[in-house]
């Protein structure tokens, strides 16, 4: 079967990302890796990826082998000064779950957007009393370069399309 729209697709691939700056562009450093002990399932069309991840990969089939690189506008593109926005610290107590350790300047805080679904933010700088927070996604402003090979393509399950997310092989839920 080949990748489609509602097919789930299992992938196995490094992500490697760069960025440029001052028309010079960094070498690529690895950030992720999924092999075939943890790999990435999603439902084709509606997985939440870049348009253009999707489309690089239309067609191929079990065993194909891919190797592109999203440019920033194809990917995630340029952060958003909007999404930089400032929050008083104690929204995030320790009755809502929150660790000292996990305000840190740098952490990424697990959180939840209004519908329930899970959201991060990176701690950009401790005030003291509010928390300066990042809500761009972390891959914005860098291109990514995905090495890899389709190891699965099957028909989704009517469960599957109803909920927009994917049973692997584990029988765990995965997005």
């Amino acid at each position: 079967m080949n990748i489609e729209n509602q097919a789930v697709v299992g992938l196995t691939y490094e992500l490697k990302v760069s960025k440029i700056e001052d028309e010079i562009e960094s070498v690529p450093f690895s950030v992720e890796v999924r092999d075939e002990d943890d790999p990435f399932y999603f439902l084709f069309g509606q997985s939440g990826l870049p348009e253009k991840f999707e489309e690089l990969l239309t067609g191929k089939k079990e065993g194909d082998s891919f190797d592109f690189v999203l440019k920033v506008a194809e990917a995630y593109g340029e952060a958003d000064d909007e999404l930089l926005i400032n929050l008083p610290k104690d929204q995030f107590s320790k009755e809502r779950g929150f660790e000292e350790n996990m305000l840190k300047e740098g952490e990424f805080l697990p959180l939840m957007d209004e519908n329930g679904y899970p959201m991060q933010a990176k701690v950009l700088k401790d005030f003291g009393d509010s928390l300066l927070l990042d809500f761009n996604h972390p891959l914005v402003g860098f291109d990514l370069h995905f090495e890899g090979k389709v190891l699965e393509v099957r028909e989704a399950t009517q469960e599957e399309l109803d909920h927009g997310h994917v049973h692997g092989a584990d029988g765990e839920s995965h997005d």
